[in-house]
C-alpha cells in the first residue's frame, strides 16, 4: 500500500482486510512490527485527537514519529503562493519532499480553507502536497475526506452488531459555534453508503452537502445495495435508524464568508441531539461523533454519558484502524 488518501480507493476486500487486521493487531500486539520505521505528521491545522491516534498507532508498532504542527509554532508553512514574500519562510513544496527523505511515509492533514468552496471540492491543495511527496502517505483529513475516521466509525459499527445492507444510518447536521469543513461528515456518508447501508441525511435546507460529495455516496451506494436521501424533517429522519453519525459542517452557500453563515448557524442552536430524537429509532439505536464533541451543542450529555454512545469507542479504533494501515504500508 503507498497511499491511504480515500476509501473509494480500495476494493471491499482490501478494506475487511484492514478491518480484520485492526482487531487482531489489538488482540495479538506486534510491538517491533514496525522498529527503525518513521511516520512523519504534517499538521496544517492542529488535532489533538489526530495526532494523539497517529502517535499511538505508530509507536505501539515499535516505530517512531516526528511530529510538525506549524500553527501558533511561529513558523508558518506556505502552501499556494508562488513568491513568498510575506511572513512564512518554509513552503510546502520543498518541506514535504526534505520530511520524506527523513522519513517512510508522511501523514498530512489539510482540511480546506474556507476561501474557494470549487477548489476545495477538487481538493486542489491536498493533491497538490500529494504530488510532492516522495513516500507513502496516509490522509489525515482533508477538504473533503477523513478515511481514517470514516474506517474506525466502520470498525465501531462491525464491533457493535450493526447490519450493513439493510441497516439504516442518519449522518446527522448538529449545531456547534466552530464551523467545520466536510471532510469528517463526507467521510462518514461514503463509508455508511460503501457498507450497503440506508442513509438519511438530516440538515436544514442550507446545510445540504456538495452536489458532488451526494453523488459520490449515491454511486458507492447504488453498488453495495444501500441508498442515500436527504430531509430536514427532524420529525422523520430517525425512523427505525440503527446508528446516527452526528457532526457540523459550514453551509456551502456562505463557504468563503463565514460571518453570514455564523447568522445562518445560529437560527439551529435547538439542533441539538437529545435522547427524543431517539424515539423514533430502534430502541439501542447508537451514536458515533468524531471528537471534539461539544456537549450541550451538538449532542447533549446524557447521550453521550449513556450506552448509545460509541464515541470514546470510535476514538480508540481511530489509533487500531491506524496501525492497520500503517502495518499494511511499511511492514516488509
Amino acid at each position: 500500500m503507498k497511499w491511504f488518501l480515500d476509501l473509494a480507493g480500495f476494493s471491499r476486500p482490501q478494506i475487511d482486510d484492514l478491518l480484520r487486521l485492526s482487531q487482531q493487531l489489538d488482540l495479538y500486539p506486534e510491538p517491533n512490527a514496525l522498529s527503525g520505521k518513521v511516520l512523519t505528521l504534517l499538521m496544517l491545522r492542529s488535532s489533538f485527537h489526530t495526532r494523539a491516534s497517529m502517535g499511538a498507532a505508530m509507536g505501539r508498532l515499535g516505530g517512531t514519529v516526528i511530529n510538525i504542527a506549524p500553527s501558533g509554532s511561529g513558523w508558518e508553512i506556505e502552501t499556494s503562493a508562488e513568491v513568498m514574500d510575506g511572513p512564512t519562510v518554509h513552503h510546502a513544496l520543498e518541506l514535504i519532499p526534505s520530511m520524506g527523505a527523513y522519513s517512510d511515509a508522511l501523514g498530512i492533514r489539510s482540511p480546506g480553507s474556507f476561501e474557494n468552496l470549487a477548489a476545495d471540492l477538487n481538493e486542489q491543495e491536498f493533491t497538490r502536497l500529494c504530488k510532492a511527496s516522495p513516500v507513502p502517505m496516509i490522509n489525515m483529513e482533508s477538504a473533503i475526506n477523513h478515511p481514517c475516521q470514516g474506517l474506525a466509525a466502520w470498525k465501531s459499527m462491525n464491533d457493535a452488531d450493526i447490519p450493513e445492507r439493510g441497516g439504516r444510518l442518519v449522518l446527522a447536521w448538529t449545531y456547534e459555534q466552530q464551523q467545520h469543513p466536510f471532510g469528517t461528515a463526507a467521510a462518514a456518508l461514503h463509508m455508511a453508503a460503501l457498507r450497503g447501508m440506508r442513509v438519511t441525511i438530516l440538515r436544514p435546507d442550507e446545510y445540504a452537502l456538495p452536489q458532488p460529495l451526494l453523488a459520490k455516496a449515491q454511486r458507492a451506494a447504488s453498488q453495495a445495495g444501500g441508498c442515500v436521501i436527504e430531509t430536514a424533517d427532524k420529525a422523520t429522519a430517525f425512523d427505525t435508524a440503527h446508528v446516527v453519525c452526528a457532526e457540523s459542517w459550514v453551509a456551502p452557500g456562505c463557504y468563503a464568508d463565514l460571518d453570514k453563515e455564523r447568522t445562518i448557524r445560529e437560527k439551529y442552536r435547538d439542533w441539538c441531539i437529545d435522547e427524543r430524537w431517539f424515539k423514533p429509532a430502534v430502541e439501542d439505536c447508537r451514536l458515533i461523533h468524531s471528537l471534539p464533541v461539544r456537549r450541550g451543542q451538538g449532542v447533549a450529555g446524557d447521550v453521550l454519558n449513556g450506552p448509545r454512545s460509541l464515541v470514546t469507542v470510535t476514538a480508540r479504533n481511530r489509533m487500531l484502524v491506524q496501525m492497520a494501515v500503517l502495518y499494511r504500508m511499511l511492514k516488509k
